[in-house]
């Protein structure tokens, strides 16, 4: 391994509904497809040095912040290589941005996300009780099914913000006239990790509001928290400031091969 590259990808459309384990399998075949050098690992059944970074967003779930590293063999340029990746892959799984990776862990990074759930159908004036009674209330405690059984946390305190808004329903990436709820969070990154549904629970039991059909769920954003906003900011913006700083020789310098 010569280099490493850090990718923010995202998954939209219908390809929301594909699971975590497909969505990497069809990255490894992008790989290959791309001729991409990437670095494998040693030992009896050698894999390719693909790791993903933070919580996957839920089946189900699309979003616009999914992250991976991976290592090559030998230096490529991130935007050659970012193009021949998502040329690689289908529709609706796009990668969307590639830089150098830092020495700083990408992972410590990710402190926060941003989320967004469209509720067709809801209620705009009941959203707006819900939500300031959950924002009001110092503690609300959930239950959800986890591979360890049933387990119960607080859905409060990691909330940073919730707003509800006025929107029209998408029908496959097509706005209609029809009135739509969105709800709009930060939530903080925690243990166990308190998701949409989670809050939504949460908006249940403290004013009994329930969407009438199930949420459309977008991640928007997920990197450290912007104290001054209150939103993620980029996770990669150590990496750039890095690499204008000219330390070494440019990022995009390249050495052979197509990528």
């Amino acid at each position: 391994m010569v280099q490493r590259l850090r990718a923010r990808y995202a998954k939209r459309g219908r390809l929301r509904f594909t699971s975590h384990r497909d969505i990497t399998r069809a990255l490894e075949r992008a790989v290959r497809r791309a001729d991409v050098p990437v670095a494998f690992s040693a030992g009896f059944s050698p894999h390719p040095k693909i790791s993903y970074v933070g919580a996957a967003a839920p089946t189900g779930v699309a979003s616009e912040a999914e992250y991976f590293e991976i290592s090559v063999t030998r230096e490529c340029d991130p935007e050659r290589l970012r193009a021949a990746l998502d040329a690689s892959l289908p529709p609706g799984l796009d990668v969307l941005d590639v830089v150098e990776a830092g020495s700083a862990s990408l992972a410590d990074r990710m402190e926060c996300s941003a989320w967004e759930l469209r509720l067709p159908g809801a209620d705009l004036a009941l959203a707006e009780v819900a939500v300031e009674k959950f924002l009001a209330a110092d503690h609300i405690e959930v239950e959800r099914l986890t591979k360890k059984g049933m387990r119960r946390f607080d859905a409060r305190e990691a909330v940073l913000s919730l707003g509800v808004f006025e929107g029209t329903e998408t029908t496959a990436g097509q706005a209609s006239s029809q009135p739509c709820v969105i709800l709009r969070m930060v939530v903080r990154h925690e243990t166990p990790a308190v998701r949409p549904d989670d809050v939504l629970t949460g908006l249940r039991l403290v004013a009994d509001f329930a969407p009438p059909v199930p949420p459309e769920v977008t991640r928007l954003a997920q990197g450290p928290l912007d104290v001054h906003t209150g939103e993620p900011a980029d996770p990669f913006g150590l990496d750039r400031d890095i690499t204008r700083g000219g330390e070494a020789e440019p990022v995009g310098r390249h050495v052979g091969g197509d990528i």
